[in-house]
C-alpha cells in the first residue's frame, strides 16, 4: 500500500535531532518493514509556539500546499496514496494537509501520536486540530496519557486505538552482550571507577521541563553523597552551563558525554548501572525504552504515558515527577543491591523485546492499516 506520511512538528528528515524526529522514524520503518511504500507527503513544518497572526500565515499557506499536492495527483495519479498518516498531532502543530488530502481523495486520514486540550482554546490552531481529530478514521496512542482529552473529539470510541511505545531492540540488545568492553573504555575515557555503581541519564539540555528534571537529579542525588555512585550525562543543548552548574559539588563523580551518536550511546547504556530521569512533563522517552532494551533498571518520574512503559518493582521504579524526596528514597536500594538492579534490568530488556519491539508494532500498524484500507475500498 502506497501511503502518504506527514510530521507537521518536524519531518524524519530534518537536521536536528530528537525524539520526536526518532519516533516519526521509527513509524516509518515499522510500516515498510510491514511491506508498505512510505511516501514523505511534505516538509511542511505547522510547529508555531502560540502566535495566532503566524498561525493564520500558517494555516493558509497548508491550505496552498494540499491543494498543490491534490493537482500533482490528478495530473499522474501513480502519486495517488491510498492512505494518509501523520505522526505528532497537537496545539502547536495542527495538520493543515491532512484531513484536506484524504477528504478530497476519499482514502483513509490516520494519526498517530495526538494530544487535545480544551484549556489552549477552541480557536486557532487548536480548532485545527480538533478538526483533524474529528476527521480521522484512527488516533494511534502511543500515550495513553492522551486518550481523555482526544476521545471525544472522534467520531466515534473505538477510533482511539492503544499502541505501545516502541524501538528497535537490536542494536540495544547488541550494545548488552558487549557490556563488559564497553565499560572498560568508558572507565578509561572518562577516569570513572567500574567497580562503582554507574547511574546514567539522557536528555535534551533545555530551559523549562527538561531544566527542571535536571533540577531534581541533582537534588536527590545530594541524598546519596555518602555512597560511591558516578554518573554520566548523555545530551547538550542551550541550557548546558545551567545544568553543569546543578552538578558542581558532584565534583569527580559525573562524566559529561555530550551528545552521542545512537551506537555510541547504545554502549553507554549498556556498560552503565541503573538509569535515572525524574521525567517532569514527558511523554514517555524513548532514552527509557532504550535503556530497558540495553538492560537497565529505571528510577523515572510516572509523567505522561511512563507507566505503561515501566512496571513498578520489576523493572524499574515509578516515582512522582519532581518529587526530590521519592526520587532518593527509590533509588537507594538500585544503589546498595547490585543483584536486585542486574534482576530488574533482565526483566526490562526481556519485556521491552517482547512488548515495544519494531516487530509486534509493525504488525499492529499493518492490521489497523489494512482493515482501513479494506473500509474504504467497500
Amino acid at each position: 500500500m502506497r501511503i502518504a506520511f506527514h510530521a507537521p512538528m518536524k519531518p524524519p528528515d530534518h537536521p536536528v535531532p530528537s525524539g520526536d524526529r526518532t519516533m516519526a522514524r521509527l513509524v516509518i520503518a515499522a510500516l515498510e518493514r510491514a511491506g508498505h511504500d512510505v511516501v514523505l507527503a511534505s516538509r511542511f513544518r505547522s510547529w508555531d509556539p502560540g502566535h495566532e497572526p503566524r498561525h493564520a500565515r500558517l494555516a493558509a499557506l497548508g491550505a496552498r500546499l494540499a491543494n498543490r499536492a491534490l493537482r500533482q495527483i490528478e495530473r499522474d495519479p501513480r502519486r495517488r496514496p491510498s492512505l494518509w498518516f501523520t505522526y505528532h498531532l497537537y496545539h502547536k502543530a495542527p495538520d493543515y494537509l491532512g484531513p484536506r488530502v484524504a477528504t478530497a481523495l476519499g482514502i483513509p486520514y490516520v494519526v498517530a501520536e495526538a494530544s487535545y486540550a480544551a484549556k489552549h482554546g477552541d480557536g486557532g490552531a487548536n480548532a485545527a486540530v480538533a478538526a483533524a481529530l474529528a476527521r480521522a478514521d484512527a488516533v494511534i496512542g502511543l500515550n495513553r496519557a492522551d486518550r481523555a482529552g482526544v476521545l471525544p473529539l472522534l467520531t466515534h470510541p473505538t477510533r482511539w486505538i492503544d499502541l505501545p511505545p516502541f524501538i528497535d531492540t537490536a542494536p540495544w540488545r547488541a550494545a548488552r552482550r558487549e557490556r563488559d568492553s564497553a565499560r572498560r573504555l568508558f572507565a578509561e575515557r572518562h577516569n570513572l571507577n567500574a567497580e562503582a555503581p554507574w547511574l546514567i541519564a539522557v536528555a535534551m539540555m533545555r530551559r523549562g521541563d527538561k531544566l527542571r528534571s535536571y533540577t531534581t537529579l541533582a537534588a536527590g542525588l545530594t541524598r546519596h553523597l555518602p555512597r560511591a555512585w558516578q554518573l554520566l550525562v548523555a545530551g547538550a543543548g542551550p541550557a548546558q552551563t545551567d545544568v553543569k552548574a546543578l552538578f558542581s559539588p558532584f565534583a569527580g563523580r559525573i562524566a559529561w558525554l555530550g551528545e552521542l551518536t545512537p551506537p555510541t550511546l547504545a554502549a553507554a547504556l549498556a556498560a552503565s548501572d541503573i538509569f535515572v530521569w525524574p521525567a517532569v512533563k514527558e511523554a514517555y522517552g524513548l532514552a527509557l525504552l532504550e535503556a530497558q532494551a540495553a538492560g537497565l533498571p529505571a528510577v523515572v518520574g510516572a509523567a505522561g504515558g511512563i507507566p505503561d512503559v515501566i512496571v513498578d518493582g520489576i523493572t524499574g521504579r515509578l516515582v512522582p515527577p519532581g518529587n526530590t524526596e521519592a526520587f532518593a528514597a527509590a533509588l537507594a536500594p538500585l544503589l546498595d543491591d547490585p543483584t536486585l538492579s542486574r534482576r530488574w534490568g533482565e526483566a526490562a530488556a526481556e519485556r521491552m523485546a517482547r512488548d515495544h519491539d519494531l516487530a509486534p508494532a509493525a504488525e499492529r500498524l499493518d492490521a489497523i492499516v489494512q482493515r482501513l484500507a479494506r473500509g474504504r475500498a467497500r
